[in-house]
């Protein structure tokens, strides 16, 4: 019988399909809730913080609005007073119960800010008290690691910034192809069992991606460590380059997580061969035929433009992370010592994904 991982990642076509179904006629309610709003700040934990790495790059990118990552501790431990009448405060829980998100939510809200709560859960206290909530459709999830949670997550961070961006550069078209992508990929796992191989041969593993990808590498990199019990770092292309690069060798197996296309691509080739001339081995996921070709396993990413291509990029990462699992003999859909709420303090519940 598959792992309920596996049947979760299978799901996700009909659940983005279902997520962008629900949530994208809802951009004139979020225009209107962000007018004369100049910074957007998303707010999260674990997944969902690498789910808002993608929103800051992509409201950045493409609606030309200044974003940012906000460290939840300001508001429930430091209390700190802050200006946010010009902010657009996007908080992100899987679950809506996650007590240090909503009460920075709430504290947002006290100190000026519009909230936009993205959860899957409608009767969540973080979709109650939040201005606006985009519930996203992905159904309930049992495995641990979150896989059409996290998926649609992005979908719903797409919108908002599909919703802040120019009118003559809509990202609809885009956003509308992602699930026949995904299901393509789902459909070949191309390289998949060839990544698992190399995965297990290796000493050490760092995953690597930049821009819009970078959130992709930073996920991909989490679920190895949960999932896997691989102790991984997920590093920026720029950062990598800044340092840890003096680590790799042929000791070190390299994941590299690009797009199609874009501005970022000529850079990882670059990085892929620059590994490649350190010993070290490299998979990587996505990136054209020429990304591909330098690296020594190739697992197929989708077909999307840059900007959206993040939504399904993360799916052959999940593919592999769930394979790689049951060949090390344990299960990805219970990984030790994590559950579905954990506890980031004592005296308050927040939710692994």
């Amino acid at each position: 019988m598959p792992t309920m991982m596996a049947q979760e990642i299978a799901q996700q076509p009909e659940a983005l399909a279902r997520t962008f179904d629900r949530l994208l006629p809802r951009r004139d309610e979020l225009r209107a809730l962000a007018a004369g709003r100049r910074h957007v700040l998303f707010i999260a934990r674990g997944t969902s913080d690498n789910a808002a790495v993608y929103g800051r790059y992509l409201v950045e990118i493409h609606a030309g609005l200044g974003a940012s990552l906000a460290a939840p501790s300001l508001a429930t431990h430091y209390t700190v007073e802050r200006d946010l009448t010009d902010t657009l405060v996007v908080a992100v829980s899987q679950s809506g119960a996650t007590t240090e998100i909503v009460d920075a939510q709430r504290w947002a809200a006290d100190h000026g800010a519009r909230t936009v709560a993205i959860t899957n859960e409608p009767a969540s206290p973080l979709a109650d008290t939040a201005h606006l909530a985009l519930v996203t459709a992905a159904g309930r999830e049992v495995a641990v690691p979150a896989t059409k949670s996290h998926t649609t997550q992005l979908a719903a961070i797409a919108v908002i910034a599909d919703a802040l961006g120019p009118d003559r550069d809509r990202l609809e078209p885009q956003l509308r192809a992602v699930p026949d992508a995904v299901h393509a990929i789902l459909a070949d796992r191309k390289g998949v069992d060839e990544a698992v191989s190399e995965l297990a041969r290796a000493d050490a593993i760092l995953v690597s991606g930049r821009g819009l990808a970078f959130a992709t590498a930073l996920e991909v990199s989490l679920k190895l460590e949960e999932t896997c019990l691989e102790p991984v770092r997920g590093l920026s292309y720029a950062d990598l380059r800044h340092g840890p690069i003096a680590v790799v060798d042929h000791d070190v197996t390299t994941v590299l997580i690009a797009a199609r296309e874009g501005p970022m691509l000529p850079g990882m080739r670059e990085l892929a061969d620059d590994l490649r001339d350190l010993g070290a081995r490299t998979v990587a996921i996505g990136g054209d035929a020429g990304f591909r070709s330098i690296a020594g396993i190739a697992v197929d990413g989708p077909d999307l433009p840059e900007r959206v291509a993040p939504i399904g990029l993360v799916v052959p990462g999940q593919l592999v992370v769930e394979a790689f699992a049951r060949s090390r003999g344990l299960d990805p859909d219970a990984p030790r010592s994590l559950s579905k709420v954990t506890e980031t303090d004592r005296d308050s519940a927040d939710s692994a994904g």
